[in-house]
């Protein structure tokens, strides 16, 4: 005689995918499974924290083409590095793209959400999510995420995109950042860094960034300031030349939309970053 295994699910029967309802694939997830939800995070032994990998560090930049977001290759778990390579920076949709940084899967599984939910909206809806609407929604996701933040496993993403509707091409490039609470905020300055890094990568853009560079010149500044934050941070890990590690670096411009810098582009400007700080340190 069989007994039904407790902690299985029934699988969503094919009744839910035909009804009627939003076109949000978030909402249709949580009315269904949702327990695939990334909010969905069981406690540690006795309750307590779980010892789980983070990530840093993230930053973006807007430029006179558009915006470009980086981020370094490294996670750590506690004083151990438990990743030397892993990836941070996402593309989520032609013109917008991710970066992740705090409790390395959930944070993965919520910008794979992300990403899912603005294919869906654009197979129901037959048009793009605007730039505010996908802010807004990654907004909500980490909001939904609330209650494992107050358990320790914080998530704050940091978003770029570029505004195909903007009436100045030139000023369509935009970042938005985001707090543990899920509240959203537009950085008007041009640039922002999250992450253990953060403080030291902004204090590098703050003196090296402009906002009428070229794509060129934004992506060396990107660099330039991950260098700096993994100079001065041990969870930021710095280019990696033996294992040919380097940051991930993707730019969205209005012709290309979002893109992720192929990795000899990227070598080659870390060597010379590389090369530059061999002879000046301080940079």
């Amino acid at each position: 005689m069989s007994f039904p295994d407790p902690g299985r699910r029934a699988p969503v029967g094919l009744d839910a995918y035909l009804a009627p309802g939003p076109s949000s694939f978030t909402d249709f997830v949580t009315a269904h499974a949702p327990h695939l939800l990334p909010s969905a995070v069981p406690a540690g032994p006795a309750g307590g924290a779980l010892e789980v990998p983070h990530g840093t560090t993230i930053v973006a930049l807007v430029f006179s083409g558009g915006v470009v977001i980086a981020g370094d290759r490294r996670a750590t778990q506690g004083n151990v590095i438990a990743q030397r390579d892993i990836e941070k920076v996402f593309v989520t949709d032609s013109h917008s793209a991710v970066g992740i940084a705090g409790s390395a899967g959930i944070a993965l599984e919520m910008v794979r959400l992300f990403t899912v939910e603005l294919e869906h909206y654009e197979k129901i809806e037959g048009t793009t999510l605007s730039l505010d609407g996908k802010a807004n929604k990654l907004a909500a996701m980490v909001r939904a995420n609330l209650g494992a933040a107050m358990q320790g496993f914080v998530v704050v993403p940091l978003f770029a995109g570029y505004d195909t509707e903007a009436p100045d091409p030139s000023k369509a490039g935009r970042i938005v950042t985001y707090d543990a609470t899920g509240g959203r905020y537009d950085e008007l300055l041009g640039y922002h860094a999250v992450g253990s890094g953060s403080v030291f990568a902004k204090s590098a853009l703050k003196k090296r960034h402009r906002v009428d560079a070229d794509l060129a010149t934004t992506v060396r500044t990107a660099v330039e300031a991950l260098y700096d934050a993994a100079d001065d941070d041990s969870a930021t890990g710095g280019p990696d030349l033996t294992r040919k590690l380097y940051p991930i670096v993707v730019s969205i411009t209005g012709p290309e939309g979002a893109m992720r810098r192929p990795e000899t582009e990227i070598a080659e400007v870390v060597a010379q970053v590389v090369a530059g700080r061999t002879e000046n340190p301080g940079g």
